[in-house]
């Protein structure tokens, strides 16, 4: 290496050391200090003295029924939330790519504001919004002649729909990476196109679909991780309880719950990680899926 080259090498471990640093000890060290915890009796709640006791937790832990129960809701949960989470974003900036929308710039704005709004605020917003008796949404339903529309919060059978709208509300950093994509479609590709006599949904799945699929790979990925650790919402509004029936009994919940709650610090370490398992898993899942349905443009194995 020329000397050069070396003094570059040099200064750019200089300025990326601060973050090497802290990844070292703020997310290294203490995923290493859980895979440690996981293997003793370590506890807040009891006197006991620190042992090693090999695979217990991970035994109690498969033959605990609550384990299986909160994984059923964050699955169920899943079911819901990432369609709507692929959908909806790539709807609205389709709409607001078109060409014939006036005044898209406001638009965009105002979808992409509810974003940067403290999310326990929306959340608590949302939570009057939903409400059975006072809520505009029930009160909407209720002109339009539903006479009993539905209690989303208090209700299992539509606990989901309601987190699901809770969610939906703050799509504005979704949308822009969709907007953002579709705006690096070739418009070259949509006039070939039209020429061989595509309409709007022959455009739409043989142009916009294959040249966006990066996007909604990348959506999807990010989507899966995030539903996995779904915690702050049901936290926020039922405080953790799990409530209606234990239908926000969500698994990343039960995680916390271990840890502060019943401060058995080992069972909840073990608990992180089968969901760090779980979680890796889906997504290599999703990249080995991957190859058959995402089309990188210039890729000749595409």
């Amino acid at each position: 290496m020329k000397p050069l080259e070396r003094r570059e090498a040099l200064w750019g471990f200089i300025f990326i050391s601060p973050w090497i640093i802290g990844f070292v000890l703020f997310t290294m060290l203490p995923t290493l200090a859980t895979l440690g915890l996981s293997f003793t009796n370590f506890s807040l709640a009891t006197s006991a003295p620190l042992a090693f006791v090999g695979l217990k937790n991970y035994q109690d832990m498969l033959a605990d029924p609550q384990v299986w129960a909160s994984l059923e809701v964050t699955f169920t949960f899943a079911a819901f939330w990432l369609p709507m989470t692929l959908i909806v974003p790539f709807m609205v900036a389709v709409i607001l790519n078109s060409p014939s929308l006036r005044g898209s710039s406001l638009f965009r704005i105002l979808i992409f504001l509810p974003y940067v709004i403290p999310f326990v605020a929306g959340v608590l917003i949302w939570q009057n919004t939903l409400s059975p008796e006072t809520g505009w949404l029930n009160e909407g339903l209720r002109a339009l002649g539903w006479a009993n529309p539905p209690d989303w919060l208090n209700d299992p059978t539509w606990i989901y729909p309601g987190l699901v709208l809770v969610g939906v509300w703050g799509i504005g950093g979704a949308v822009i990476i969709n907007l953002a994509g579709l705006q690096n479609v070739p418009t070259e590709l949509y006039d070939a196109a039209k020429i061989d006599g595509a309409g709007w949904w022959g455009q739409m799945r043989h142009v916009t679909l294959p040249l966006m699929s990066p996007v909604i790979f990348y959506s999807l990925t990010l989507g899966l991780v995030e539903v996995m650790q779904y915690f702050l919402v049901p936290f926020v509004l039922k405080n953790g309880t799990g409530e209606p029936g234990g239908s926000t009994y969500f698994f990343n919940l039960y995680i916390y719950k271990s840890f502060f709650t019943f401060q058995r610090m080992s069972y909840g370490a073990t608990l992180a990680w089968m969901l760090f398992v779980i979680t890796l898993v889906l997504t290599l899942a999703l990249f080995a899926s991957a190859r058959r349905w995402v089309y990188y443009a210039g890729d000749r194995n595409s």
